[in-house]
């Protein structure tokens, strides 16, 4: 059984390493107008390592305040033949980005993916909106990258170009609210016009290595895959997200809705290569049945059972989005 341990430590090592979410607001009207941004410090993407023989692909970026305070970190990663979409089709891939803690930040959730091919970074953030109580608001935006590529050692990366003086040059990812429809999407037709998205919440996944075993030579004895809720950030929908049994590490799996909804949602996570894939589905009396998916990359803080070859690995919020915000 070929297994995903490598690049899920890659993934859990962010983890790890920073802090959960910011918990302030932003206005959602007023004098701010719903527009918003963020300055990119270092951006960086690296090619397959030829001594993982992996063929994934990695793209890295931090997102700084105005004041050039680091305040997340963004990483995503995917086969390089990708090239940002999820299996080279409509989907993009989006990675989350966590929070330093260095700051303060004022978003619950930011994600970021990357169209390789065409050099373009999207970001999207959502927030409670301070001037509207029990809001949540949701921007989006992206960037053109303009990047200088080099190739050593059957190894590649490519970072920013400089400026004509040298200097790494002022890159600045504006964001605009989202509208928010004055009523719900009871209809396939209006659903199928609103940008749809979910956030993912109290993510949790258990496995087993064998002895002996490590993050660069990984063995599984047993794997629950993951559990979690799913929200609609489009319609409130929510749901309950438990998987099936794993299959070569590739678990599907059924969400079952809070309510009496007129959506369902089902999931599939490749743990090999820490993919979760969202689809959720309408039933809808003007139309056939409309199905709509996203993808994460999905990184995880995962702790080890004392004196157990046990591990437990969770995740704050994440937001997966749909095709090109």
């Amino acid at each position: 059984m070929r297994n995903g341990l490598l690049s899920y430590a890659f993934a859990t090592a962010v983890a790890l390493l920073l802090p959960s979410g910011a918990t302030a607001a932003r206005p959602c009207g007023g004098s701010s107008g719903g527009e918003f941004q963020y300055r990119l410090g270092d951006v960086r993407y690296d090619g397959p390592d030829p001594s993982k023989n992996n063929d994934l692909a990695t793209i890295a970026a931090s997102l700084q305040s105005s004041s050039q305070t680091p305040l997340y970190e963004c990483v995503g990663q995917w086969p390089e033949v990708w090239t940002g979409w999820y299996e080279g089709g409509s989907n993009l891939v989006w990675g989350d980005c966590i929070f330093t803690g260095a700051g303060t930040g004022q978003d619950e959730t930011v994600s970021f993916a990357v169209d390789w091919e065409n050099k373009t970074m999207y970001l999207a953030h959502t927030f409670a909106c301070s001037d509207q109580q029990g809001s949540q608001g949701l921007a989006t935006g992206s960037i053109k990258l303009d990047v200088n590529c080099t190739t050593a050692d059957d190894s590649s990366y490519c970072v920013p170009k400089t400026t004509s003086s040298g200097t790494r040059p002022n890159l600045n990812i504006a964001t605009k609210l989202v509208p928010v429809p004055a009523n719900t999407t009871s209809t396939c037709a209006a659903a199928s016009k609103q940008y749809q998205s979910w956030k993912v919440e109290q993510w949790q996944r258990r496995f087993k290595m064998e002895p002996g075993a490590s993050p660069t030579n990984p063995k599984l004895s047993a794997d629950t895959g993951p559990s979690f809720t799913l929200t609609s950030t489009a319609n409130g929908n929510t749901f309950s997200c438990l998987p099936s049994e794993g299959h070569e590490g590739i678990f599907v799996g059924s969400c079952k809705a809070s309510d009496a909804s007129t959506t369902t949602a089902d999931f599939v996570f490749d743990s090999h290569l820490n993919m979760l894939k969202i689809s959720e589905h309408w039933k809808c009396d003007d139309s056939p049945t409309l199905d709509i998916a996203g993808v994460g990359y999905m990184q995880a803080a995962c702790e080890r059972v004392f004196n157990s070859d046990e591990f437990t690995c969770t995740s704050g919020a994440v937001w997966v989005g749909t095709g090109v915000v």
